[in-house]
């Protein structure tokens, strides 16, 4: 259905990946993976045509449909919420659109004007041949949770998690053969999330989707595609079965490879002791012989790097951490919640959830003082050091600073030589620290970020979905430090895997009141089923 032949992607003396010759098969869901920077979104691009390769081609089977997520959220504000879905599919949305302007404005006795209908007539019965496409768009709107009543509303009154919604829809909406699915879990909320994961193991012909949520790609994808040592190559079953077994063929391989150094470095030891010596000469020469042909680089490490988050309180946490009372909150659109009443207890590992729109960012910002209540007190204890991730930290990470200067920026005690190291842990290396904050990417930015809250030696972490943007290995990083850090955290995220990690007490946002259950996210889940 669709193949890659040598495929091959420069970008100057740079190599993302060379001579890909691949065949993605009908019925198989692909998760595409590798590291920052290794050309996943790249290799997205030039199979759905976006961008051409530097070599190869991409071969697709004749009369299959492809479709591509859209990345602008913008793209369609005038239309309405089911035009903008309908557009999934161009061939019968303009068809459509015609044949509807005929009937009202065209000249029923021009044989031109009949003649054109008739064929509309046609395009529309090709492109759905049940006439059950406003059906299908109505059921896609109704369970992405736009009501009916909602359907002719422009796609500029909703919000941008919303708009991704109905592009979402609207990729899904034709069926396509072929499915390119680049962080389609980015800006989406836990339940949309479930509902897509339900959709996708329906798709019947090719899907190769990026994603850094491993729920997501483990309940979705049956092999897995790794993007390393500038190829492709594929893997039979989901993320946790990669994992397992590219762990295992890594430790393998550094074991080989550190076994060959050992080799190489005697051989050239002993050459270089006895070639001089005529009667060491023959086996200084076969040895000779021996490491010319040993070669190392045959075995490759991989281009991925497993950051190193760590926390560290620098007190302990007393016995009153935050209590707040009546916090209430409203905007222009109207009330965001009322009288959220909490309490923060020592050992406290929180993840707030809720759906997008319901005020968690909001009650973020409160409680860090960024932002004032309508109504309500809050009260933090005296022995309370915070930290904060903002969810706009790209925005807040900024300047013409490098990366070290700009964490050294907000406090001149903090030795370079510990800053060095924590940028460090979070893989920026040798040139890399030198780099400008403002050019640095998203992922750049969020790493940054967490260098500087490690050298904020904070015993309370307040983090707003800092997982978007990281890799799979940072997401699993953040989640095993917050899993050892001793300190109090309140966390928003979608990631269900990260909440499994740390999580021992779950607020919830819905419907304008405060759930609080103490226990973890799965336990959770089942007094939700009840």
């Amino acid at each position: 259905m669709l193949s890659t032949v040598g495929l091959t992607q420069r970008y100057g003396k740079r190599v993302l990946f060379e001579k890909v010759s691949h065949s993605f098969d009908a019925g198989k869901r692909y998760g595409l993976i590798g590291a920052n920077g290794a050309g996943k979104s790249t290799f997205l691009k030039i199979l759905s045509g976006e961008i051409e390769a530097t070599d190869g081609e991409v071969q697709i089977q004749p009369s299959s449909k492809m479709g591509v997520l859209g990345q602008n959220q913008y793209a369609f504000e005038e239309f309405s919420l089911k035009d903008a879905v309908l557009y999934g599919n161009k061939r019968l949305f303009d068809a459509q659109k015609e044949k509807e302007k005929l009937y009202m404005e065209g000249d029923f006795e021009d044989d031109a004007i009949n003649n054109r209908l008739a064929e509309l007539e046609i395009i529309c019965a090709e492109e759905d041949p049940t006439y059950e496409s406003e059906v299908f768009v109505e059921k896609l709107l109704t369970s992405l949770g736009f009501p009916v009543e909602t359907h002719d509303d422009l796609m500029s009154s909703l919000t941008g998690g919303d708009k991704f919604k109905i592009l979402l829809a609207q990729v899904l909406f034709p069926k396509p053969d072929i499915l390119l699915l680049d962080e389609p879990t980015n800006n989406l909320d836990m339940e949309t999330i479930t509902w897509l994961e339900y959709e996708l193991k329906r798709h019947e012909g090719t899907l190769i989707v990026i994603s850094h949520d491993r729920h997501f790609l483990n309940q979705v994808v049956t092999h897995i595609l790794d993007l390393d040592f500038k190829t492709l190559r594929e893997y039979t079953g989901n993320y946790d079965d990669w994992y397992i077994a590219s762990t295992l063929v890594q430790k393998q391989q550094e074991v080989e490879r550190n076994k060959k150094l050992k080799e190489k470095d005697e051989l050239e030891k002993f050459i270089q002791r006895f070639s001089a010596n005529a009667s060491k000469a023959k086996q200084a020469t076969s040895r000779q012989k021996r490491l010319d042909k040993l070669d190392v680089q045959a075995i490759e490490i991989s281009v991925r790097r497993d950051p190193h988050i760590m926390f560290k309180p620098n007190r302990e946490i007393g016995q009153e951490v935050f209590e707040c009372e009546g916090l209430s909150k409203s905007y222009d659109k109207g009330k965001v919640f009322e009288d959220f009443t909490f309490k923060i207890e020592k050992g406290d590992k929180i993840a707030l959830i809720g759906q997008n729109g319901v005020g968690k960012s909001t009650l973020l910002e409160i409680i860090t003082e960024n932002l004032n209540p309508d109504s309500g007190t809050l009260k933090w204890g005296q022995t309370i050091h915070t930290t904060y991730f903002p969810q706009n930290t790209t925005d807040h990470v900024k300047g013409s600073m490098k990366v070290y200067d700009w964490i050294q920026g907000f406090s001149k005690d903090w030795h370079i030589d510990d800053i060095r190291k924590a940028l460090g842990r979070m893989l920026f290396r040798g040139e890399e620290q030198e780099k400008a904050v403002d050019a640095l990417s998203g992922g750049e930015k969020h790493r940054l970020m967490l260098s500087k809250m490690m050298m904020d030696d904070a015993n309370m972490l307040i983090l707003d979905e800092p997982d978007n943007h990281l890799d799979l290995e940072a997401i699993i990083a953040l989640g095993e430090a917050l899993h050892e850090y001793s300190g109090n955290v309140i966390l928003v995220t979608h990631d269900r895997e990260l909440i499994d990690v740390y999580a021992n007490r779950i607020l919830e946002i819905k419907d304008g009141k405060l759930i609080d259950f103490r226990g973890n996210y799965e336990e959770y889940l089942e007094t939700q089923e009840k």
